[in-house]
């Protein structure tokens, strides 16, 4: 019963208009921070130590429901509008013929980005992405999201061991890869590195991505525009937002990308995920 209503509102909010489905997201996105007293006291601790105020902070709530509304429109409903920003330099990667490793934060619609690649570069080009996702849990959901997360010019691998291979082998081959390095990895797979200030357990698998030989780094997220009138993919070297290269170290390194998605997240602030428990100590995977 669970995963029949679960899938009957996937395919509603897949056809309903995107004006509409952020609306929807909007409203959704304040009655979870009404209803959650833990959720709010996240939300004030991250916003407050990023030092967030006025009418971005309180424009991060209903932007949060309204990342989760438009995930069943982006993955099944028809195409929707995506400008870019910074092109030139997916292009100018791809000529080399070297793997390219996308960082992207949890700001804006992250889901947005690695589709957009897969349409314009992956398929046209013959270079897929290929993105790393965490499975679902609940059964209901965890079949939909493997169907989601697999399209033309683009591929999903799990957060297991297998799906690293995958990754690097992406690599080698000169294909991009897509990561969002904000995410608490499991125990034993990260570094504590600061992130606004306070230490976050983050992955040091994006840097060992990242430094593979003749790996190209380009940071990137996906602007939810106002209105429902589409969204635009910004993208920039890793040179053009941090002043020194990747430390060899996993440790600094990690520090090194936790600034640069700092960095990002500061363009646009409303749209970030700040409800997310970035500080939360890790799971042991066993």
């Amino acid at each position: 019963m669970t995963q029949r209503i679960v899938r009957a509102l996937v395919a509603l909010l897949a056809w309903l208009p995107l004006p509409l489905v952020q609306g929807l997201g909007w409203l959704g996105g304040w009655a979870a921070w009404l209803a959650s007293a833990p959720y709010r006291r996240r939300w004030r601790a991250h916003t407050r130590l990023a030092g967030l105020r006025g009418r971005a902070r309180w424009a991060s709530v209903g932007a949060a429901g309204q990342q989760v509304a438009e995930l069943p429109r982006l993955w099944f409903g028809p195409p929707v509008r995506v400008g870019w920003e910074g092109a030139a330099h997916i292009e100018a990667a791809l000529a080399q013929r070297r793997g390219v490793l996308f960082l992207t934060p949890h700001l804006g619609c992250f889901e947005v980005t690695p589709r957009a690649y897969a349409e314009r570069f992956g398929v046209p080009r013959g270079a897929p992405i290929t993105v790393l996702y965490r499975p679902s849990r609940q059964a209901a959901l965890a079949a939909l999201l493997r169907q989601a997360r697999q399209r033309p010019g683009m591929a999903a691998v799990p957060t297991t061991l297998a799906g690293v291979r995958q990754l690097m082998q992406a690599l080698r081959r000169g294909e991009a890869v897509g990561l969002l390095p904000d995410q608490v990895p499991p125990l034993g797979q990260g570094v504590w590195a600061p992130f606004f200030g306070r230490p976050a357990y983050t992955m040091t698998l994006a840097a060992r991505l990242a430094q593979q030989p003749g790996v190209q780094v380009l940071l990137a997220w996906g602007q939810r525009l106002p209105w429902g009138r589409g969204y635009v993919v910004h993208v920039q070297p890793w040179a053009q937002v941090m002043e020194e290269p990747l430390a060899a170290g996993p440790a600094e390194a990690a520090a090194q990308i936790n600034r640069a998605m700092e960095t990002l997240i500061r363009r646009c602030p409303q749209q970030y995920l700040w409800g997310y428990a970035r500080y939360k100590a890790p799971r042991d995977p066993g």
